[in-house]
């Protein structure tokens, strides 16, 4: 870069000299909070570091993070900068094998470990022979509790400062397509992201952020915990999933960041709270009511002093973005990947004409639309290399340095993007045509009873479309329900190709969750493992049907 980045030491550096006594984090710990001044939170950093060095680890070696969001973990991160160590974040609910694989792939000597819910399940993949350091939660078996780091050594006060070009992190993709690759990301490409958010979304001081999306994934790293560190924002956690809904209200976020599956079940649960979609459409439609409606249920949903919501890691369908406008919350939607630290594009100033697009690049972010209509982006922000892979390295750019994306977009006349689907998610039928299912799944996720949806058809006659039904419709009739997904059906199947036309929708039986696999840590449905688990059980299913799973499974016996 031209200009001298300023790493996040030097930031922390920098707001302790400005406002060290101020509260710079906010922990629950059992319904309290503990808090850390931006002095506290450095004179942690420096003892963290220097007990690192204590125990015999040198600049440049790697050191996973596993743990659920919580104020150790940027006090762990910061540490990890300021003594030159590279960390290797994992998802707090990833498996044992993929721990197993992430420790070994990348070489981790040690490794933190902190709020876990399942880490019996997880232990044995950390196995034995790595040094644990324990955060101060209930957590796995270690080597070192937090109290003991803190003590340990003398504090790091004074360490060569990382040059741009230097190390800072490794970050393994949430694995929708199979292993994890491990994205290496630079100082500078992570400052120039951080700074751009804090830029475009003028972030400062006084505001308040909160820290619950998984901090090993890249957007919660920048856009929470990176824009504290170039904003001087305070950030406050969540305590645990059960006092969510009382830790937003508590915390009052001026900036809040979501993804799609959350934003679905706060609407599921707002319509639950008020009767009906109808009811809620008939209160909005009474001037004097409805602003005290809007409000009430920004207050509900601790949102009130909100100035800036957001929504990304997957698409969001723009009837939910329309709905969310309609009550007075306006969503703008960003697009971004691991690789290019996360912030590329977003429709910021949000633009309710664009709603269905991702917005515009942001400025220094270039794209260009490769073969396939392909998305392809260049920007500072931009990863080195995959680790130790150099042949997916260098699939992964083309020859003028732009990034293989994956995405296939479309570009309208004023520069805004759509993602339209995946390269690699489109697949030939029996009948040898292909199909792109994300504009299928688009169209039928409009049904008010669809809480998630997968196309699949690889191999199939024409394709299937996979649902699990949300929270509400699954406590509703099957009739009820079966009517609504079959009028959903038929008024989107005469908008598509002949071979596009979509034979069955089939109601699931098990949740997807991250813990049967379907699902990534960031909530992105695994395509290739619902084919295998549901290609051969719905072939055969025809004529624009709507049926449950335990029907097809009756059916076949």
């Amino acid at each position: 870069m031209e200009t001298a980045i300023k790493t996040p030491v030097e930031m922390l550096s920098h707001w302790v000299d400005i406002q060290g006594d101020s509260i710079y984090l906010k922990q629950p710990i059992n319904g309290q909070y503990k808090e850390f001044s931006w002095r506290d939170v450095q004179t942690q950093m420096q003892q963290i570091a220097g007990a690192l060095r204590h125990l015999g680890l040198q600049p440049g070696d790697k050191v996973a993070v596993l743990s659920k969001n919580c104020a150790e973990w940027f006090i762990t991160d910061l540490a990890l900068m300021h003594g030159g160590y590279i960390s290797v974040p994992i998802y707090p609910t990833a498996n044992a094998d993929t721990i197993q694989y992430v420790l070994e792939h990348s070489g981790a000597k040690a490794i933190f470990v902190g709020k876990l819910d399942y880490w019996k399940d997880q232990e044995h993949g950390v196995g034995g022979e790595i040094l644990r350091l324990a955060m101060p939660y209930d957590t796995m078996p270690a080597q070192y509790s937090w109290e003991r780091l803190l003590e340990l050594g003398t504090p790091l006060t004074e360490a060569p400062l990382p040059t741009p070009e230097q190390v800072m992190t490794i970050i393994y993709t949430s694995g929708s397509t199979g292993k994890p690759k491990g994205a290496v990301q630079t100082f500078s490409a992570y400052a120039w992201t951080c700074q751009t958010v804090v830029r475009d979304l003028k972030t400062h001081g006084e505001d308040r952020l909160l820290s619950y999306l998984p901090l090993a994934h890249i957007t919660e790293r920048v856009a929470i915990e990176g824009s504290s560190f170039y904003s001087g924002s305070s950030v406050a956690f969540v305590e645990s999933l059960d006092s969510f809904v009382a830790d937003v209200q508590r915390c009052r976020p001026t900036v809040f960041f979501s993804v799609p599956r959350l934003w679905s079940l706060f609407q599921q649960n707002i319509i639950t709270k008020v009767g009906s979609a109808k009811k809620l459409e008939l209160f909005l439609k009474i001037p004097l009511l409805s602003s005290l409606v809007k409000r009430k249920i920004q207050k509900g949903l601790g949102l009130e002093q909100c100035r800036l919501h957001g929504s990304g890691s997957a698409p969001i369908p723009p009837s939910l973005l329309e709905w969310y406008h309609s009550i007075g919350i306006d969503i703008c939607e960003a697009w971004g990947m691991t690789e290019n630290c996360a912030y590329s594009i977003i429709n910021h100033p949000f633009n309710v004409n664009k709603l269905g697009t991702v917005g515009k690049p942001v400025e220094g972010c270039q794209v260009k639309m490769g073969e396939k209509d392909e998305l392809m982006i260049k920007s500072p922000g931009l990863m080195r290399e995959y680790y130790l892979q150099p042949e997916a390295t260098e699939a992964a750019f083309d020859a003028d340095g732009f990034f293989h994306t994956g995405d296939v977009c479309a570009i309208d006349e004023d520069g805004c993007i759509s993602i339209t689907g995946r390269v690699k998610d489109n697949f030939k039928t029996a009948k040898g045509k292909y199909v792109a299912p994300v504009p299928i799944e688009r169209m039928l996720a409009q049904d008010e009873h669809v809480e998630l949806i997968c196309v699949i058809g690889s191999g199939l006659p024409h394709p299937v479309a996979l649902v699990q039904l949300s929270e509400g419709a699954s406590s509703q009739a099957r009739d009820h329900v079966c009517a609504s997904l079959k009028e959903t059906l038929d008024s989107v199947n005469p908008h598509l190709e002949s071979h596009e036309t979509v034979d069955a929708v089939v109601v699931v039986n098990e949740p997807w969750t991250i813990e049967n696999d379907v699902l990534t840590p960031t909530l992105k449905i695994k395509r290739h493992v619902l084919e295998k688990l549901f290609s051969e059980k719905v072939d055969g299913v025809r004529g624009a049907k709507v049926v449950w799973e335990d029907e097809v499974d009756q059916a076949k016996r």
